[in-house]
């Protein structure tokens, strides 16, 4: 029998994976029609006190108690029924609603609105403090009517409609925010772009969210992105065959909004996952991905007037898409375009900021973000002056290998340099790789050289890659238990014996690597197309090698857009890839050609004596597994990567000095991945 210690440690875990996308649901509270929420609900102490915030403004205590009102009925435009559990502060003395009026925050959550997590539903720290809650099952989810869109129009339709109605709540100031994390963060930004201006959506608060569905987390390079869609989309069925909550209390409206439900198994998750597959229409990107993506639409969200206070993380599924909608709503508010870089010297404003830390999909939790997210509420809901939106540096970053916080502004980071280092040959006696080449800052003067790797199809799991693309649900596991990290990710020279390294020298001096990162590939193949992974690691002088970000393509979507790339002082740096059917190209067996491989962002100070590494393989499983049509395409191939004087294989390292970077004052959250 299990100790109880022990059974806590587990059911914390497991209710916690439940967190931002994949869903395993353990439900944190007993569920009533009206009533007071149990104590065991309420918010984890955080570890980032109010005072480390804002040293001039102090949090409102916890004052009230939480008193819910379940499966409240809202009906949209189209006579369809959205359910919805509102929370109010209690009167602790009479323990009805507190009289109020108090400011409402939303969240759209398509994970069941029982399910009373923070970051998916309900978080008690804010009702404590004088807000509303309403918790609303997203239609077709729940114990909502309709069937699933997946972030489509009339989902975010409804998302305006559902901030209508808080607006005009009995007991509401008028004044909404959003809340909540991953989907419920994405469909943040979607909805406060359809607003339009003088919309009652004042501010919102979104965590871990995308912002190019394709590119950040679905597909990478494009390859279907399979250790998290089919876990997800398989879940997400799941969760729509339960029984809504309201079954009990309306038998005859629950059991039709569970039919309806049940429809979307085959008229959603079995089409999508079949297309992707085959390489049909979606296995490309496209309008089916670009309306559920919030980068398009950023501008709007600042043409309608409303802050946003990001959260991600560097190891989080949306780690690239995060500072992208940083860039973006800066630019926004610029008036410069939303997919390009931020220019040096570009004004920024406090409205729109970015918490970025150590964090996978899962391990960051939410309760310890409240704090900030209090100030920011507060701020744009009660027209408080709490001074967290008067902010020359709104970017906060962690640096990995260092664990410090440091306040800066652009991205790309105008501290930062990129300098190209080419692959070479040699052995530099740091890696036990096919052929332990180094990276050198001059370029080869040799006609010949190439390195040689095959096409296997596997590669050797549990490396930081499957922890990332799990959501990082293994290390919070390991937490809850007092565990150790997963082996893989603090060094992955395992993972290297499968392919290609080339390697630094040492750093004299300590430097940051510290933005995008593009890895630029000559090679030919065997076959019609190939796959090409790029992991980068900072190397120690005890030979670990630390796996800080990766980026992955395959051969036939080399075609590069120019327009839409990311250039800094001429070096390219975000090589944008259109991964459209017709952009792409098969290969010319025995012909080489150009490879732009774009390298998620990070942020690691790479202490003196340390190297950095650029490791290729040809797989990446399970996080990538190819379609059938890519998948025929690269059996048994081998290819030649070059490294001589005419084709020049390369990376551009974005490289800052040591004290370029200004310490934070303020700790943004707890650090560790």
């Amino acid at each position: 029998m299990t100790a109880p210690a022990t059974k806590s440690k587990w059911m914390k875990a497991a209710a916690y994976v439940v967190t931002g996308s994949l869903l395993l649901p353990i439900p944190t509270v007993t569920a009533k029609t009206t009533g007071s929420v149990p104590h065991h609900a309420r918010a984890q102490n955080v570890t980032v006190r109010a005072t480390d915030v804002l040293p001039t403004w102090s949090p409102e205590p916890a004052t009230y108690g939480v008193y819910v009102e379940k499966n409240v009925r809202i009906t949209m435009s189209d006579g369809t029924i959205l359910l919805a559990d509102v929370y109010r502060p209690k009167d602790p003395q009479t323990g009805q609603p507190a009289q109020g009026p108090f400011p409402v925050i939303l969240a759209m959550t398509p994970y069941r609105k029982d399910i009373t997590i923070p970051g998916v539903g309900f978080d008690p720290y804010f009702v404590e403090r004088g807000y509303i809650e309403v918790v609303a099952d997203v239609r077709g989810t729940g114990s909502s009517e309709g069937e699933w869109e997946f972030l489509g129009p009339r989902e975010i339709q409804d998302g305006v409609e559902l901030v209508n109605w808080c607006a005009k709540l009995p007991g509401s100031t008028g004044k909404v925010g959003m809340m909540g994390e991953s989907y419920l963060g994405i469909n943040q930004l979607l909805v406060a772009a359809a607003v339009g201006p003088n919309s009652p959506l004042k501010c919102i608060v979104p965590l871990v969210a995308a912002n190019d569905l394709y590119r950040d987390t679905a597909f990478m390079g494009g390859i279907p992105d399979l250790e998290f869609s089919l876990p997800w989309l398989t879940l997400r069925a799941g969760l729509d065959e339960l029984p809504p909550d309201s079954l009990l209390q309306s038998p005859g409206l629950g059991l039709e909004t569970a039919l309806q439900h049940t429809s979307a198994l085959s008229g959603f998750y079995l089409p999508l996952l079949t297309d992707i597959e085959t390489g049909g229409p979606l296995s490309y990107d496209g309008p089916f991905w670009e309306s559920r993506s919030p980068g398009p639409v950023l501008a709007d969200v600042v043409r309608n007037g409303i802050p946003a206070l990001l959260v991600g993380g560097w190891f989080d599924l949306f780690q690239r898409g995060e500072i992208l909608n940083y860039v973006g709503l800066q630019n926004a508010w610029n008036h410069l375009p939303t997919d390009q870089p931020m220019q040096p010297n570009e004004p920024v404003t406090g409205r729109y900021q970015l918490i970025m830390g150590p964090w996978y999909h899962l391990t960051l939790m939410p309760t310890a973000i409240d704090p900030f997210a209090l100030a920011w509420y507060d701020r744009w809901l009660k027209d408080e002056s709490t001074g967290i939106d008067q902010t020359s540096t709104p970017l906060h970053v962690y640096a990995l290998s260092q664990g410090t916080w440091y306040n800066t502004d652009r991205v790309p980071f105008d501290e930062a340099t990129p300098v190209t280092y080419y692959f070479s040959d040699g052995r530099t006696g740091t890696a036990h790789s096919l052929n332990d080449g180094w990276l050198l800052p001059s370029k080869p003067t040799t006609l010949a050289g190439a390195d040689t790797i095959p096409y296997t199809g596997l590669s050797i799991p549990l490396n930081r890659s499957t922890v990332q693309w799990f959501m990082g649900a293994t290390e919070l596991v390991n937490r809850a238990f007092n565990l150790p990290p997963s082996p893989g990710t603090q060094n992955d020279t395992a993972f290297e014996t499968t392919g290609l390294t080339y390697t630094t020298e040492p750093f004299t001096q300590g430097a940051f690597l510290a933005g995008p990162i593009d890895v630029t590939l000559f090679a030919e193949s065997t076959r019609p197309d190939a796959e090409f992974v790029a992991t980068v690691e900072d190397v120690s002088p005890d030979g670990k090698a630390y796996p800080l970000t990766e980026g992955a393509l395959l051969g036939s979507f080399r075609t590069v857009d120019t327009q839409k790339s990311w250039y800094v002082k001429d070096k390219l740096l975000i090589p944008f890839h259109p991964y459209t059917q017709e952009s792409e190209s098969t290969l010319t067996p025995g012909h080489i050609e150009e490879f732009d491989i774009e390298v998620f962002p990070t942020l690691d100070y790479v202490a003196p004596g340390h190297r950095l590494r650029v490791t290729i393989t040809t797989s990446d499983i399970p996080h990538l597994i190819p379609s059938g049509p890519q998948s025929t395409r690269l059996l048994g191939g081998v290819y030649e990567i070059e490294r001589n004087s005419t084709y020049a294989s390369y990376v551009n390292f974005p490289i800052a000095p040591p004290s370029a970077f200004t310490p934070s004052p303020v700790n943004w959250g707890p650090g560790g991945s």
